[in-house]
């Protein structure tokens, strides 16, 4: 036998699998790495993407050395994994538990699922959280919270994946998760300045569209490999995923235009991501006109929640989230779970399950007369909410509090009014940095940046205070 092809590899699912990882790995690096450091105020842009930076490779580590055996590997209670490598030769080359390709395959793609949540967290806590409080709650985080929901939800041994929940690829695991830990750890680590709360405009539009687009384009692979196979329902996934986040997107826009006169370019990326996120749960298990009605819904209630809710309600206005996470990601996970709940169609989960009539969204339970079932496989989707965001709730508390015992989770005042120079030495964009000289490589002439004015000839490249 050929060790290099055995006989359960199926070569066009590993090469789509390992496409479809890179594609979400993408979306991390550098998509949300652009994105964040575009999105924030010009002082605080190397922070930002230096937290995206090094929770992906802080997770990846965390990942191989215990928690994809957490996550995925034998069960040590029924919400959780026994704590074990992922790095043996003979382990990684066997059979994936579910696919038809080898476990090295699958344990990179589902790193780059727990990356990702990692670094959406990292968005409500942008502008003031202690890089060094970050490198502790990270492996932290992904440790004591990501691990068990994700081994309840995703794992075959897990309690609500044998309950029945369905979160096709990520709704509940992934953005309420995120959604949740990043509003309560934003509670914890306090806001930022009232004036940088209220005049934070984006450093780069332009190159913030880079980053979305990066996102948006990269879903593909997030929702096209949750099948594990490149098949039919792969295909579906991604044609209902741009779908349902153009008509989210456009949704946004007209809402924007209606009710403030102008649309937005920061609002279309809001709800190009809350279509994205809420298709997520039901990608490749709904048609694709209900794609488009959770379409219209992602993009009209997160854009109430985000535009008018956030303003009366009193915990939305204490806690400061710069990139809208909860909104956007709680609101959108929980809608895109409760539509599946409603509009999964019962041919496409015994398609991706393999089981027979045990998932049923309760739009067919009514028409097929299966009407308690239909009722039964919404509350399982609620129930999984609610565990969801009790669990992250109550984990990311806990750990908030420890790290607080160790470390500061808040900058220190000098280093919020200064930014990236005081807590990193260095500066996002130093040609434009007040009173400063540099030389164009082309005609090595010495320009002063703040009036653009040609002030000498130099016969070297390079940067001059004044």
């Amino acid at each position: 036998m050929d060790e290099a092809n055995p006989e359960f590899l199926n070569k066009g699912d590993n090469a789509w699998q390992l496409t479809a990882a890179t594609l979400v790995g993408l979306q991390t690096i550098p998509g949300l790495v652009i994105l964040y450091g575009s999105m924030v105020k010009r002082k605080w842009a190397i922070n930002s993407a230096f937290m995206a930076f090094y929770a992906f490779a802080a997770v990846l580590v965390c990942w191989v050395g215990w928690g994809y055996q957490m996550s995925f590997g034998d069960k040590l209670v029924f919400f959780l994994g026994k704590p074990a490598v992922a790095l043996d030769e003979k382990y990684l080359l066997k059979q994936a538990f579910s696919g038809s390709f080898p476990n090295a395959t699958m344990v990179f793609f589902q790193a780059v699922f727990a990356a990702i949540t990692l670094v959406l967290i990292a968005g409500a806590l942008l502008g003031r959280m202690n890089f060094h409080a970050w490198i502790l709650f990270v492996p932290l985080w992904f440790t004591f919270s990501y691990t068990i929901a994700a081994f309840s939800i995703w794992c075959p041994q897990g309690w609500l994946s044998k309950l029945g929940v369905i979160d096709f690829a990520g709704g509940f695991v992934i953005h309420l998760s995120s959604g949740v830990a990043g509003f309560t750890a934003a509670f914890w680590v306090g806001p930022r300045a009232e004036k940088e709360r209220v005049n934070c405009p984006p450093n780069n539009i332009i190159l913030m569209l880079v980053g979305a687009g990066l996102l948006w384009m990269g879903w593909s692979g997030f929702n096209g490999g949750a099948p594990f196979a490149a098949n039919t329902l792969s295909a579906l996934a991604v044609l209902n995923t741009h779908v349902c986040t153009a008509i989210s997107l456009l949704t946004w826009l007209l809402l924007d235009s209606f009710f403030f006169g102008k649309p937005s370019i920061l609002g279309a990326i809001q709800g190009m991501i809350t279509g994205l996120v809420c298709i997520t749960p039901g990608a490749g298990l709904v048609q694709c006109w209900a794609a488009i009605i959770m379409g219209i819904i992602s993009g009209s209630v997160p854009w109430f929640t985000m535009m008018v809710l956030h303003k009366k309600i009193k915990i939305l206005k204490l806690v400061d989230d710069p990139m809208a996470i909860f909104h956007t990601h709680a609101i959108a996970g929980g809608l895109g779970g409760i539509l599946t709940g409603f509009f999964a169609v019962p041919k496409l989960c015994r398609i991706f399950s393999g089981v027979s009539d045990k998932y049923i969204g309760l739009a067919y339970g009514l028409q097929n007369g299966r009407t308690s079932a239909g009722f039964k496989q919404t509350g399982i989707q609620l129930g999984a909410m609610l565990f969801v965001i009790i669990l992250n709730i109550v984990m990311t508390s806990i750990i908030c509090w420890f790290i607080g015992l160790m470390v500061p989770l808040r900058l220190s005042n000098e280093e919020l009014d200064v930014g990236d120079d005081a807590v990193h030495g260095e500066q996002a964009f130093s040609l434009c940095h007040d009173r400063e000289k540099f030389v164009t490589s082309r005609h090595n002439k010495v320009y002063d940046t703040d009036e653009l004015s040609y002030v000498g000839s130099k016969s070297i490249s390079s940067i001059q205070m004044v």
